[in-house]
């Protein structure tokens, strides 16, 4: 089913959620939770990237991985894409205002993981910890 398709389901379901297969929202909610998604979104908010630059923050991300996500995030309406006519030519990304709404949102719950991580990697260390003496009875 494409994305029309999706919308029309969508729209024609007034009591439908985000928990049915139909809603739209699911496709983006995706892509922006990607392995990828969040980090680009993530990185763009402090402006405006070169492809080269954006590869180079975003630790361990591969050129083809990169270019998938960035024209993913262009498609869904998150990231803009100039291209500046020079030898080689010259592209740069940045957040449309859809994607400005949703990079602050991601920024809070990352601020929210660092700030409480320690308690995160405490619980699972127990959890384990707990795992693996119950494994050894």
């Amino acid at each position: 089913m494409d994305v029309g398709e999706q919308v029309a389901n969508w729209s024609a379901h007034a009591d439908s959620d985000v928990f049915h297969t139909d809603c739209p929202a699911r496709t983006v909610l995706d892509h922006v939770t990607s392995r990828w998604g969040v980090w680009v979104l993530l990185a763009l908010r402090s402006g405006e990237l070169r492809f080269f630059e954006l590869r180079r923050r975003i630790d361990g991300i591969s050129e083809k991985m990169l270019a998938q996500t960035l024209r993913t995030l262009t498609r869904d309406g998150l990231v803009w894409r100039q291209v500046e006519p020079a030898t080689p030519p010259q592209v740069s990304y940045g957040l449309t205002p859809l994607g400005t709404g949703t990079s602050e949102q991601l920024s809070t719950l990352f601020g929210w993981l660092r700030e409480h991580a320690a308690d995160i990697l405490r619980t699972q260390a127990d959890f384990d910890e707990v795992s693996e003496r119950a494994a050894a009875r």
